[in-house]
């Protein structure tokens, strides 16, 4: 078996026997890998706390004929203030449910792995709510399925825009058939996304608009990926109680 050495984000892990685990890696080099942690959930375990969903670890590991082996794993950034945060926590499970539905094993995608991991250390740096949507909008750019959002994709119309929907290419207007309610101020936050002015977006969109677009974004996801997100409906769980965001 050949050893080979990634960084990877930890998607989501599975029991497997009695103190092993399956772990889903989303890897810089690779794309998605599942492998087995062996003896992950013994008090003892060499791995400890390392192989946990959303962490960001530099591994060894073995290829095997169907699962590969993670026989060493470092953490290269710690994400403390993500994991004490249940918002913040929420959020990044979101992220990586996302790229679970919407990437194929070993499909190297080093775009979409950077910009995952990028948006892990600004959770855990500002806890921001539009982290979400606004890596949302960035990887339906680059997988070219970019809504547009200037003009209603049915009739042209530049006004009236209320809805958008992926599946017609983007918003539409009040007199063509609806998709998800979309409000103006949005509408326009997702034009400066697409167009790369994600910091602007990020640093003045106000929270009433910033909790439409974290509830867009998941139902726009799941329009793309054609997957319900579990992880999703305690977002909008959270946003109906009527929650500030965390800025």
């Amino acid at each position: 078996m050949a050893l080979y050495r990634d960084e990877a984000v930890v998607l989501r892990t599975y029991k497997l026997g009695e103190a092993d685990r399956i772990v889903v890696l989303f890897t810089r080099g690779r794309g998605k890998v599942r492998a087995v942690a062996k003896g992950v959930r013994r008090t003892r375990s060499k791995f400890g706390s390392r192989l946990e969903p959303g962490s960001i670890v530099q591994l060894q590991l073995y290829e095997g004929r169907n699962l590969d082996i993670v026989t060493q794993a470092e953490r290269v950034v710690a994400l403390e203030s993500l994991r004490a945060n249940l918002d913040s926590y929420g959020r990044a499970a979101l992220l990586l449910e996302i790229i679970d539905a919407s990437t194929e094993d070993a499909e190297s995608n080093p775009a979409i792995y950077k910009m995952l991991t990028g948006a892990l250390r600004e959770l855990d740096r500002s806890g921001n709510p539009l982290i979400v949507p606004t890596f949302v909008a960035r990887m339906l750019v680059l997988e070219g399925v970019q809504p547009l959002v200037d003009a209603c994709v049915r009739c042209g119309a530049t006004e009236g825009l209320v809805s958008i929907l992926i599946h017609e290419g983007g918003v539409l207007c009040s007199a063509c058939p609806r998709g998800e309610p979309i409000s103006d101020r949005a509408r326009l936050a997702l034009r400066d996304v697409f167009a790369g002015r994600v910091r602007h977006v990020l640093d003045t969109t106000p929270p009433p608009v910033a909790q439409e677009l974290e509830t867009l974004a998941a139902r726009l996801i799941e329009q793309h990926t054609e997957r319900k997100l579990r992880a999703s409906s305690v977002l909008y769980e959270q946003l109906q109680e009527g929650r500030e965001p965390i800025r």
